[in-house]
């Protein structure tokens, strides 16, 4: 298989001064990285991801993030995990190969530069994935 291009940096998602959480993408996933508060046992977290929402956070509080997403996503491949202090979610995107201006509606867009680039980068991975299979 093919070496992916890797997104050469995660994108992050500020708001009032505050990281959000911090997202990249490939052709066939969007991957979301979000902080831990520290001092929260790791049983405490919760993440629900249905095919066109996410909703991320404490059990007995309200929602850390809870929105809709960008575009729909196969349930049955995208998960969570718990690594350190981050907590990693993978969303599968149904439509392989498009390219997200963000994970979720409405909030941290791409600005038009930054969109571009990733639309090339996803193309440029899309191109390589077909010659190798072409060439096997």
């Amino acid at each position: 298989m093919a070496e992916q291009l890797a997104p050469e940096k995660r994108h992050s998602f500020i708001h009032n001064g505050q990281k959000v959480f911090e997202w990249d993408q490939t052709l066939e996933e969007v991957n979301m990285y979000i902080t831990l508060p520290p001092n929260v046992p790791t049983k405490q977290f919760y993440c629900k991801i249905q095919s066109n929402h996410v909703e991320v956070g404490i059990k007995g509080n309200p929602p850390y993030l809870n929105h809709d997403l960008q575009y729909p996503v196969k349930t049955d491949s995208s998960f969570w995990t718990l690594e350190d202090d981050t907590m990693h979610i993978t969303l599968q995107k149904r439509e392989k190969g498009k390219t997200w201006s963000s994970p979720i509606v409405g909030q941290g867009q791409l600005d038009p530069y930054s969109a571009d680039l990733e639309q090339k980068r996803l193309m440029l991975q899309r191109f390589q994935e077909e010659l190798l299979t072409n060439l096997e």
